[in-house]
């Protein structure tokens, strides 16, 4: 389940950027640095790191590989990162006294992994952990846990039909967004007092924001489907037909109850919370 909700992790308050690449967990390496060192200037550490090691017979940049990571203006930006077996190879070159503990805290992340593979349904639980802990509502939870799902099943039939990924899925969601609501995904996050990359617009929706937007992306899904549509266009298409169905339910439900239902309400508060420590899971 390598979704948006798990791409980045927390070790003791440091966050963590990583990728799903190649059927494994591949972290940024400055990341892990910063972490491990409290350094002001983790790329530079890692510079030195690698030309110290290189001079004692060690290339640690050997089993690296460049991929993109949200970097702090926003942008996708190309990172070292190495996968899990590697990074215990670094670590060991990075004179820390956090080194024990986040060698078990990397093993046990990687192990939920394989666990996830396995058994869904413990992925599902990690993510209503993490929002029970930030102290969202259960009624909420359940809702945003479907909503997740919902989207899966969309993106996954977009990665199918030919739609690049990344760039054109945010345009996409932009599209059902705006026929939803009237607003699209930055202008909506502007309304809520959200910040554009840090805070997911969904994690601050109300229970109807969410409910239209499953309407708006399950509408898209089984709209595509029964077209057999293919491209980008197409879904696009697809999209904004699927935005506009949820638009009516939502116009609807203005109607009769005399209520809007865009709302400026947030979560803001629980952001500012501590993010919660990450809670094990017995595997039986």
């Amino acid at each position: 389940m390598a979704t948006q909700e798990n791409a980045l992790i927390v070790f003791q308050d440091k966050a963590i950027r990583r990728a799903w690449h190649e059927g494994e967990w591949f972290f940024s390496v400055v990341d892990v640095i910063a972490a491990l060192t409290d350094s002001n200037n983790p790329r530079n550490y890692w510079n030195m790191l690698k030309i110290r090691e290189s001079e004692n017979g060690i290339e640690l940049y050997t089993n690296c590989v460049q991929l993109k990571l949200p970097s702090p203006d926003g942008k996708m930006r190309e990172t070292d990162c190495v996968n899990t077996k590697a990074m215990f190879r670094i670590i060991q070159s990075i004179p820390s006294p956090k080194a024990e503990p986040f060698k078990q805290w990397l093993a046990q992340v990687g192990y939920e992994r394989i666990e996830d593979i396995q058994n869904p349904e413990m992925a599902q639980d990690r993510v209503k952990q993490y929002y029970e802990l930030k102290g969202y509502p259960k009624e909420w939870i359940d809702k945003r846990l479907r909503g997740i799902a919902i989207r899966q099943e969309l993106t996954d039939e977009w990665k199918q039909r030919d739609v690049g990924q990344e760039k054109e899925f945010a345009i996409l969601t932009n599209e059902i967004t705006k026929a939803t609501f009237g607003k699209t995904v930055q202008e909506y996050k502007e309304f809520k007092g959200l910040q554009e990359k840090k805070q997911n617009l969904r994690d601050h929706m109300t229970d109807w924001e969410l409910i239209l937007t499953m309407v708006g992306e399950k509408a898209t899904t089984d709209i595509t489907i029964a077209r057999d549509s293919e491209g980008f266009e197409e879904c696009k298409t697809d999209a904004i037909d699927g935005g506009n169905i949820a638009q009516n339910t939502r116009k609807e439900i203005e109607s009769k109850t005399g209520n809007k239902i865009v709302s400026d309400d947030n979560f803001l508060h629980l952001d500012r919370k501590k993010t919660p420590k990450r809670v094990k899971y017995d595997s039986k």
